[in-house]
């Protein structure tokens, strides 16, 4: 004989599994479809690139799961200060990468960024923004 709790704690689990896996899928997509754009358009790529989507989506999955306002306002809010320490490697991309090849550029970029947020933050912090 089934226990009905046990069944209704299995369905529910089925559930939110679904749901995690189809926000997985979709997010994915959006990383394939930018790949796939810049494999044809470097100009259209870049913007495709550029576009918040994930961040959309990331506001769309907050609203569907009820959070509260202030959580999603406030992811939007905190996104825009998170994004314009990350510019200056956009910058620096280019210019490393004939000179010392891929991965070396990437754990540049890295380091760049790190270095641009820990100074921004610093910045902010003094305008009663706290990023950290």
């Amino acid at each position: 004989m089934f226990n009905i709790s046990a069944l209704h704690w299995f369905s529910s689990f089925c559930i939110v599994m679904a749901w995690l896996v189809t926000k997985y899928l979709i997010t994915a997509a959006v990383v394939v479809l930018i790949s796939e754009v810049a494999k044809r358009s470097d100009k259209l790529g870049g913007l495709v690139a550029a576009l918040p989507m994930v961040t959309f989506l990331a506001l769309i999955w907050l609203y569907v799961e009820k959070q509260p306002a202030e959580k999603i306002s406030n992811h939007a809010w905190y996104t825009f200060w998170y994004v314009v320490p990350t510019l200056p490697m956009f910058l620096a991309f280019p210019l490393l990468y004939d000179r010392i090849g891929f991965w070396p550029t990437m754990a540049a970029c890295v380091g760049i960024t790190i270095v641009c947020f820990v100074v921004f933050a610093m910045i902010v912090k003094h305008f009663g923004i706290e990023l950290l």
